[in-house]
């Protein structure tokens, strides 16, 4: 007899665990499929109430900003239970769960009618009133320790849990807290991607991601929304292309091309044209990283930048403008001093000219009053051509104290500043500087202000291309003893016969220019011991040049009309372009 009730004693031993492991599986199962948070609790609840006789469950998820209980799952338990339960207050005195909570054990409660504990709480009311006895509440740890909620069993007769129970209880607290980290983990993520959405509709700024070796692309929301494109549809470098506006197509392949081939971080912007005509100006900054094979991945935002663009455009045009006024006003009145200075002794000289012919056409002639007339006439012209010579000196060359100036440097400033002007006439600018140039001797504002006319002359000179890129390059080379900077464009070209014209005072090939930019330009140039030249290019457009001395200990300088000598990056001076 003893050895048939073993061997019914490990059947049933065998079963109970078939049973458990069953159990486990089915709600691991649920985890892993993505069911919601309820129907697993849901489920933990019922998988417990079969194998554990007349008992019924409920799992509560703790709220700490409160702390508050809030029901998880209680199948089997009235609403006119779980609804006094719901909000509850975690604290020792409420309910076995407060006590499991907060002491981070578990609470055993054989027989809430007798326990002297609840003899004066409303929880003991609640749960007798529902025919209940016992309440076994065990605390629901997070893989860091923190409690998220209590597992209740309760049962209608007093009574604790066996050995083999509490194993029970043990893997299904384990199960749900399982389930409970990943649902906070899904809702925290999902939460972040709300206000990831939201912050790039906000500030219109979209993120991508580029794998340069299969091509793959993938975009946030935002980014289809900039580009006006559906989210079902794949992104592809072809795609992005048909959105670009067919002017800024050459300068967006080239840079393409190059983070390919280079694989390091770009920053650029172009302009997209939409199905309804309407044109948007986007700003595309990414960052280059590798991944496991070493392949190349991007990771990046596009901005989009119209609001911002069409006011910088609008406000450069005002500038420019008010730039024109001002030249045309300080020409004017250089023009008005240069005649007033000069009309008086020009008006002394033509009265003391006509007296000195009546004094000696009259009878007798008057000698000595034609003399005397003659040596006023003498002093008008010496006095006008002292305001000549006046006039002049503001362009004499004067020694001025020379300063090392590395042309790379210089250069990389009027780069700068002139960034939005590039940018707005759409040119791909190329620099070549190199590497070891060695410094020049001379004034580094009036070499800047070289470089800037020249750069500004070339972009002018692109502005009717429409057939192909706008692409200006800049040079700097060393050549022995001179060093040598070069601007070449794309543009409509030069006559080679007629090259050194360009140079000449108030030669000018523009409609609306003065033709003095060149002109003080070679001076500058020729004052620092230099040379300033054009060619016209194998292919398209034009290259000017200037080299100067790589050692100068003095050079001469013309001073500026106004006689200030400004930071070019403060205030460039806009009297050498040739516009």
């Amino acid at each position: 007899m003893e050895n048939e009730r073993g061997g019914m004693s490990a059947i049933a031993d065998r079963e109970w665990a078939e049973t458990q492991l069953a159990g486990e599986n089915r709600l691991l199962e649920m985890i892993a499929c993505g069911r919601s948070l309820n129907d697993v609790l849901e489920a933990l609840c019922s998988f417990v109430e079969d194998v554990i006789p007349k008992c019924d469950c409920g799992v509560y998820l703790i709220n700490w900003s409160g702390p508050t209980f809030h029901l998880g799952a209680a199948p089997s338990l009235p609403e006119s239970y779980t609804s006094e339960i719901e909000g509850l207050p975690v604290r020792c005195e409420t309910a076995p769960c407060g006590i499991a909570a907060l002491s981070r054990r578990q609470v055993i409660a054989a027989d809430l009618e007798t326990d002297p504990l609840w003899q004066a709480t409303a929880y003991r009311a609640l749960v007798l009133a529902h025919g209940l006895r016992s309440v076994w509440s065990t605390p629901i740890y997070s893989l860091s320790g923190r409690v998220l909620g209590t597992f209740c069993v309760y049962q209608r007769i007093p009574g604790s849990p066996s050995p083999r129970l509490q194993e029970l209880i043990a893997q299904v607290t384990h199960i749900a807290s399982i389930a409970i980290e990943r649902a906070l983990g899904e809702d925290d993520l999902r939460r972040s991607e709300a206000f990831l959405a939201e912050g790039e509709r906000l500030s219109l700024t979209g993120t991508f991601s580029w794998r340069v070796a299969t091509g793959e692309i993938m975009w946030s929301e935002q980014s289809y929304r900039t580009h006006e494109i559906d989210p079902a549809t794949p992104v592809t470098l072809e795609l992005i292309g048909t959105r670009v506006h067919p002017d800024d197509a050459p300068s967006f392949k080239a840079q393409l091309e190059r983070a390919t081939h280079d694989g390091h971080d770009f920053e650029f912007e172009c302009r997209l044209l939409m199905h309804d005509r309407s044109v948007k100006y986007v700003r595309i900054v990414a960052h280059a990283t590798r991944d496991r094979n070493g392949q190349t991945e991007y990771l990046g935002a596009i901005q989009d930048v119209t609001e911002r663009r069409l006011s910088e455009n609008a406000l450069g045009k005002l500038r420019s403008e008010l730039a024109h006024v001002a030249r045309a006003t300080s020409l004017g009145a250089l023009t008005a001093s240069i005649a007033h200075e000069v009309n008086q002794p020009l008006s002394g000289i033509i009265t003391n000219a006509s007296t000195c012919l009546r004094m000696l056409a009259a009878d007798p002639p008057n000698v000595e009053g034609a003399l005397e007339t003659a040596r006023r006439t003498i002093r008008d012209g010496e006095r006008a051509s002292q305001v000549i010579t006046r006039l002049r000196a503001l362009f004499e060359k004067k020694t001025i104290t020379a300063e090392a100036v590395d042309l790379n440097e210089a250069m990389r400033e009027v780069i700068a500043l002139s960034s939005d002007e590039l940018q707005r006439s759409r040119v791909v600018l190329r620099p070549k500087l190199s590497d070891d140039l060695a410094p020049v001797s001379g004034d580094r504002v009036q070499l800047q202000q070289v470089i800037l006319n020249l750069l500004r002359n070339a972009v002018e000179a692109m502005g009717d291309i429409h057939d192909r890129p706008r692409l200006l390059t800049i040079r700097t080379e060393q050549d022995d003893d001179v060093v040598r900077v070069s601007v070449q464009d794309a543009g409509t070209g030069i006559e080679r016969e007629g090259a050194d014209r360009l140079f000449n005072a108030f030669y000018t090939t523009k409609s609306s220019g003065m033709g003095i930019g060149l002109s003080i330009s070679r001076s500058i140039i020729e004052n620092h011991r230099g040379r300033l030249w054009a060619t016209p290019n194998e292919g398209p457009g034009a290259t000017f040049s200037f080299s100067i001395p790589r050692e100068a200990a003095r050079v001469t300088s013309e001073q500026p009309l106004n006689g200030n000598r400004r930071s070019l990056v403060a205030g460039p001076a806009h009297a050498l372009r040739s516009s």
